[in-house]
């Protein structure tokens, strides 16, 4: 799939992920210099012509987030003015999807902001993976290539034989998930009712199934702290659950999250590269990359195509 005409460039979040992608596409990864001055501005230069070239950049919005989002600013920029043909990003999470809409008076929709933003910078395309809520595609009046991680998560799941298996949504809000996850893997699914405090903490105040005797299986979009999931975990336990899996497409992993999450009732914690993350840490947690998954989307775009075809079990 080489061409002069299609290039792909790594930000500096997930440079790994990047590769892997080239890699599966059988494309060099462009050569991009990405450097700060003293003062913490941002600077980027492409190190050859993208003149009327197919230009994805690689960025995931993992922390520093902020660093990362204007650092992607100032690639679309340079991107723009280099005379690139589109501007296509690849990103395998989307930062700032939790403030999808106002939940109190005076709250801005910062994820509708940072679509302005971006568009406005000017990218043609975005590719992103599991967004927190599906609505947030309307925010873009650009094309939005939506995947999920799920068949990944669900394949590897199911190769376990996991005896007595129970789908669980942490909440109301990945109820949909949690049940495709059951229908696919042929298995009941309980559902926990929670309350929120503060930002990053969270009180279960109810479950709605059986899960005494059966081996839960979590299923989040994102991980952060890991509080809410060590709620979840401790919640289940005390309902008489075996020891549980935790399967999750973005591991955000704020502060001690790692550390919170090697638990001694979590069996397996399953998650994506779509962040990176440290290469020490416990084995109790399993990396599926989804680099074929965005090379195969890539190749669809630039090919023709239609990307459901990349859902076995049916798209988001």
């Amino acid at each position: 799939m080489h061409s002069n005409h299609f290039k792909v460039f790594a930000g500096s979040s997930n440079p790994k992920l990047a590769e892997l992608i080239s890699q599966d596409l059988g494309q060099p990864l462009g050569r991009v210099k990405l450097s700060r001055f003293k003062s913490g501005e941002h600077y980027c230069l492409y190190e050859e012509s993208i003149r009327n070239c197919d230009v994805f950049l690689v960025q995931t919005f993992s922390h520093p987030i902020n660093e990362h989002f204007v650092e992607l600013l100032v690639m679309i920029d340079a991107a723009k003015r280099a005379s690139a043909k589109t501007i296509n990003l690849v990103l395998p999470y989307y930062g700032y999807s939790r403030q999808e809409r106002k939940s109190a008076p005076r709250e801005p929709i910062s994820a509708k902001m940072v679509a302005d933003v971006l568009t406005t910078a000017g990218a043609d395309r975005v590719i992103t993976i599991d967004l927190h809520s599906p609505a947030i595609q309307g925010f873009f009046n650009i094309n939005v290539d939506h995947l999920t991680a799920l068949d990944l998560i669900s394949d590897y799941i199911k190769k376990k034989n996991i005896p007595d298996p129970i789908i669980v949504s942490p909440d109301a809000g990945r109820a949909t998930t949690a049940e495709n996850l059951a229908n696919i893997l042929a298995a009941p699914f309980a559902i926990m009712i929670k309350k929120r405090p503060e930002h990053n903490e969270s009180v279960i105040t109810h479950v709605i199934g059986d899960v005494e005797g059966k081996t839960p299986i979590i299923i989040e979009d994102l991980i952060d702290t890991g509080t809410t999931i060590i709620n979840v975990v401790e919640g289940l336990k005390e309902r008489g659950a075996k020891d549980v899996y935790v399967c999750a497409t973005h591991p955000v992993f704020s502060g001690p999250a790692l550390q919170r999450l090697d638990h001694p009732s979590i069996k397996e914690v399953v998650i994506t590269d779509s962040i990176a993350i440290p290469e020490e840490r416990s084995d109790r947690f399993k990396v599926i990359s989804v680099s074929p998954l965005l090379s195969n989307a890539i190749r669809i775009i630039r090919e023709g195509g239609s990307i459901s075809s990349l859902f076995k079990y049916g798209g988001v």
